[in-house]
């Protein structure tokens, strides 16, 4: 049961991640469902397989930056990642005991508003570039979007476009934006375990065959999904989580 359970988790998170409608929290509620108790462990290691799908598809941009560290790209990146560090160290105590699902509907709310707001405020001409002014944006979005339940990618699209910025560009810089994250939470995550003795109760076969299947769904569907933000409009999402926010009151 419980590798069921984690494989429909995979499932989940790689096809949600790539969407504005906060994989987090999906999978929060879900292990709700299924009785899982490691909901932030379970999440951070699913968010690093489909990281590994962002790399898969972006690795020439990430080479770039990597063989050119000074590069406009690359310190755009280090200057949206600042303000989400600093958010997530303040916010930390309160970040982890969201992740008991309490607070699910009215961060779900919380996406929808934005995604709404967004698209009705932002210009529909999404000509200019990126620059550091709108990296900070995002990355302040980015910071308050660690909650299950508030989209990391749909937060940090929508602070773009209010800028004014490409949607195409901003849509690709929202999920560079992850990499750094989801790597020092990964780091957080094994640092607590080994230091306060944590017991996982997870078997290793259902959390591999959860971690694969994530990352191989996510590979199948980053393009598609991404093309999809881009060319969709958002309020079809908003739509999608206000319904969910109902649905969570009954579930939880």
């Amino acid at each position: 049961m419980q590798i069921l359970a984690l494989f429909f988790l995979g499932l989940v998170q790689g096809l949600t991640e790539f969407l504005p409608v906060s994989s987090s929290g999906h999978l929060v509620l879900f292990s709700k469902l299924f009785g899982i108790e490691e909901s932030l462990f379970i999440s951070i290691l699913l968010h690093v397989a489909t990281l590994l799908s962002i790399v898969v598809v972006f690795y020439k941009d990430i080479w770039q930056m990597i063989r050119h560290p000074f590069s406009k790209p690359a310190m755009m990146l280090v200057v949206a990642t600042i303000p989400t560090c600093l958010i997530v160290l303040v916010l930390m105590p309160i970040i982890k005991s969201s992740f008991a699902g309490g607070a699910l509907p009215i961060c779900f709310i919380v996406s929808a508003v934005l995604l709404f707001v967004s698209e009705n405020l932002s210009k529909k001409t999404y000509k200019q570039t990126l620059d550091y002014k709108s990296a900070i944006f995002m990355g302040i979005a980015q910071g308050f979007a660690v909650f299950p339940g508030i989209s990391r990618s749909g937060s940090t699209i929508s602070a773009g476009l209010l800028n004014g910025k490409n949607k195409e560009e901003v849509a690709k810089f929202s999920f560079l934006m992850s990499i750094p994250i989801i790597l020092l939470s990964l780091l957080m995550e094994v640092y607590d375990v080994i230091k306060g003795g944590i017991v996982v109760n997870v078997s290793a076969i259902a959390i591999t065959i959860s971690f694969v299947t994530a990352f191989l769904v996510g590979i199948f569907a980053i393009k598609l999904m991404i093309k999809l933000t881009v060319k969709s409009s958002l309020k079809w999402f908003s739509l999608y989580l206000l319904c969910i926010a109902v649905a969570t009151l009954f579930i939880l």
